[in-house]
């Protein structure tokens, strides 16, 4: 498996650290502080927040762990608030996410949602930011096809690198049309809640971490099925995933799902309980 995606010239590892909750639980702060750096040393280098995480909690604890490891060493990418995504709003959405994580430039920008500003404007932004040297390149989240052929309309639509969205082996509905779309222009998935949050996530409500045809794959290769549910996503290309750790065991665990390799008959045994999309579906959102 490559170690790197080419989100359209922004080179991104395939597995990345999520930061969404980290932050919010004094009792965890050092733990998911040692697991942020354990899971850079462990070559997960991509560190995902936003500023609605706990109200800039997660960008700051993020800042506390990254500490002393050197800026090259680690990618940071944040989301900004729809309706900060104008022009009156966005500089200081972003120069406050800096200062909460403590850097002079994000690698990557995210449009969380769209919103009632338009894309042309928030696109402008955008690039204004890249060549203000405060952001490297920026994309989107939660867009669906019809979404990104909208962006893809306005002028520097094109410059997008990524689309952040919910995949999992309970919600393979990008599947069908917006991950091959997303593929064609070179624009990379960036799948969160790759977990389904520990399995509770699934549009077919049918459990994951209990359901017999995991339980026995995982078994068959000595790992856990969240190791399973992480590899299933990992094998898509053109696709980074940043599964949330909070703890030393967990982070790698979610490492060591990178090198696994499930045989293909395999596979099929699992498409046939949680099959993929034969029609397009309402794009899921967390």
């Amino acid at each position: 498996m490559p170690k790197t995606i080419d989100a359209n010239g922004l080179a991104l590892p395939k597995l990345g650290q999520g930061g969404w909750n980290l932050g919010d639980a004094p009792q965890k702060r050092e733990s998911e502080k040692a697991a942020l750096r354990r899971g850079i040393e462990l070559g997960m280098n991509l560190i995902d927040t936003a500023e609605m995480y706990g109200d800039g909690r997660s960008e700051a604890l993020i800042a506390e762990a990254l500490f002393g490891i050197p800026r090259k060493d680690y990618l940071l990418c944040s989301k900004v608030y729809p309706h900060n995504a104008g022009r009156d709003r966005i500089t200081k959405s972003c120069e406050r996410s800096l200062k909460n994580l403590q850097t002079d430039y994000l690698d990557l920008y995210l449009l969380h949602w769209r919103g009632a500003i338009p894309l042309e404007e928030t696109v402008a932004c955008m690039e204004d930011l890249v060549q203000a040297g405060k952001i490297r390149r920026w994309g989107v989240s939660n867009f669906d096809v019809s979404d990104m052929t909208d962006l893809l309309a306005v002028p520097r639509g094109r410059n997008c690198a990524a689309d952040q969205v919910l995949y999992h082996l309970g919600s393979r509905g990008i599947e069908f049309d917006l991950m091959p779309w997303l593929k064609a222009r070179n624009i990379a998935v960036m799948a969160y809640c790759p977990l389904a949050q520990a399995g509770a996530l699934t549009r077919m409500h049918r459990p994951l971490l209990s359901d017999e045809t995991l339980l026995q794959t995982a078994a068959k290769y000595h790992i856990t099925v969240m190791q399973l549910l992480l590899a299933f996503t990992l094998k898509k290309d053109n696709l980074t995933a940043i599964p949330k750790a909070a703890s030393l065991p967990h982070v790698e665990l979610n490492a060591a799902a990178a090198s696994i390799a499930i045989d293909p008959a395999d596979w099929q045994k699992i498409d046939a309980v949680f099959w993929p999309p034969t029609a397009k579906m309402h794009l899921d959102i967390e």
